[in-house]
């Protein structure tokens, strides 16, 4: 099993090197980053996956557009939760938004009928995104109606979960046009891969209790809590 990947590793070291690297240093490796190495990985991802699996107990995931590698089981004890490096959810309005923006990005699939695999990704704009959460919160939370007002889903809500897609590489942010002043509902944001490796079936579970936690899919990107009491 590991003769496979060792003969690969002799013939081309430098691609092993950099495709180890790459899937190391950002919780996902999408198509775009490099499209060759990519390609590379695909093409070997048997040899790959027999060495994550022998040596490390981890598991390489792997679509069209995507890759990373998956660690269930943390071996450091001594780490708090908190401090583990991962994407990681705490507040149940926190994670109902997560999972409302998966919905958002299938219904963006769907009515552009795409799949995963088509190229370019899905785009959108902010104004879209907080209407589809804010009337989703209004309908889940019949009695909270009155708080769940479009100021307070964007400031409180999306306004801290969004920096934290962007820096965890589920969402892109696009240029805005130089010299042109947009409005904020007009941003436009790119929906990257790896929402479609979280399902949104998940949202009854939260919805029922006073805090929900959406466990990491994987163990490489830095965690990043909000306090309850941040201001944004």
């Amino acid at each position: 099993m590991s003769n496979d990947f060792d003969t690969l590793n002799e013939k081309q070291p430098e691609q092993v090197k950099a495709v180890l690297n790459i899937l190391l240093e950002s919780p996902y490796f999408y198509y775009d980053d490099n499209d060759n190495l990519f390609l590379f990985l695909r093409r070997y991802q048997q040899e790959f996956r027999n060495f994550f699996r022998q040596y490390f107990g981890w598991e390489l995931i792997m679509d069209g557009k995507c890759a990373r590698v998956y660690k269930e089981t943390w071996y450091n004890e001594a780490v708090t939760p908190a401090n583990r490096l991962q994407f990681r959810l705490s507040r149940r309005d926190e994670c109902i938004a997560f999972m409302l923006l998966i919905e958002f990005y299938e219904k963006l699939l769907e009515e552009n009928s795409m799949t995963v695999e088509d190229r370019p990704n899905p785009y959108f704009k902010f104004g879209d995104l907080l209407e589809h959460q804010q009337r989703r919160f209004m309908e889940l939370f019949e009695k909270e109606r009155d708080k769940y007002t479009a100021e307070h889903v964007r400031k409180s809500i999306l306004h801290p979960l969004m920096s934290k897609l962007m820096r965890f590489r589920f969402l892109r942010e696009l240029p805005r046009p130089q010299g042109v002043e947009i409005e904020w509902d007009q941003s436009i944001y790119e929906a990257l891969p790896a929402l479609y490796h979280y399902n949104s079936g998940m949202l009854g579970n939260a919805v029922t209790k006073d805090s929900c936690e959406i466990p990491a899919q994987d163990g490489f990107a830095e965690t990043e809590e909000v306090d309850d009491d941040e201001q944004t």
